[in-house]
């Protein structure tokens, strides 16, 4: 019975896996909505957060603080690494680099987070088989961003940004071991909310304001495309995800974000009319070769 059990969650997780990054893969589309609508990515971020942070406090609004000052700083790197941070870097990536360019680099993540935290923690050190998989997934995401440009224009800063976004992500996978198995999931999931909002401020005050016009927030596609980021995408998904990574691990689950390159080409294609070429379909197949062999 124990062993169905255990059988059960990890199918459920899998299944988590890939509605999150359903989701995840479809979030460009409201987050350009709102950009060509005149909002900034931090104003998106700063919104999107304090939605779900709110949603969460008041559906578990018990525990506000963590067993010690060490644990609360995890919680306030986490909301760093995960939130602030992370969207800050990858946004403004986009302003110096080709949407290419950050897709690749960004999406190599899942490398990094098996390297990093395979460094400090044995037990999510992947095998070869594994490795090897992650690699060919890498490959197949590759071409699918790419989708029939061989041409890479590379730009050292926006580049390098793109890479920190990666990296602050494996950051985020490897604090969150520290704490994911001494509280909720409801929990940790709000604390990163709380200091995502809190890590931002600073940067409203030294670079740029929030946009708080309420004639524009209120405009109806504004306010579903806020709705669908905090709610769903931040919410749920937030939740989902780290819940997925206490059944799978950090490691696996971080492997699967790799499709997210695939959903990402599939809406662009349907929502957008882009067009999705030979390289894309051949990549989409390694891309799952790949994606089946992580998980082994």
């Amino acid at each position: 019975m124990e062993k169905f059990k255990k059988k059960f969650r990890q199918w459920s997780a899998h299944l988590g896996v890939i509605l999150v990054v359903v989701v995840w893969g479809s979030t460009f589309v409201s987050s350009k909505v709102l950009l060509n609508e005149g909002l900034m990515p931090a104003d998106i971020f700063f919104y999107r957060f304090l939605m779900a942070y709110a949603c969460l406090f008041l559906l578990y609004p018990k525990l506000l603080f963590s067993q010690s000052w060490r644990d609360e700083l995890v919680f306030l790197g986490l909301g760093l690494m995960g939130g602030s941070l992370y969207f800050l870097t990858e946004n403004m990536a986009l302003v110096y680099s080709t949407s290419s360019n950050v897709s690749i680099l960004i999406t190599s993540c899942p490398m990094l987070t098996a390297l990093i935290v395979g460094f400090f923690y044995r037990s999510e050190r992947v095998n070869r088989k594994q490795f090897l998989g992650s690699v060919i997934a890498f490959v197949g995401m590759v071409m699918i961003v790419l989708n029939g440009q061989l041409i890479l224009h590379l730009n050292p800063l926006g580049d390098m940004l793109a890479l920190c976004a990666a990296f602050t992500w494996a950051f985020y996978s490897l604090l969150m071991k520290l704490v994911m198995t001494r509280y909720s999931t409801e929990f940790i999931t709000r604390k990163v909310f709380f200091y995502g909002l809190l890590t931002i401020l600073p940067y409203f005050w030294l670079v740029s304001p929030l946009n708080y016009d309420t004639a524009i927030l209120s405009q109806p596609k504004i306010l579903y495309n806020l709705l669908f980021l905090g709610f769903v995408a931040s919410t749920g998904c937030y939740l989902l995800w780290n819940w997925v990574m206490r059944q799978l691990g950090a490691v696996k689950a971080t492997n699967c974000l790799y499709l997210q390159s695939l959903v990402t080409m599939l809406v662009a294609s349907i929502i957008l009319g882009e067009r999705i070429t030979w390289m894309a379909i051949l990549g989409t197949f390694i891309l799952i070769f790949g994606m089946i062999r992580t998980q082994q």
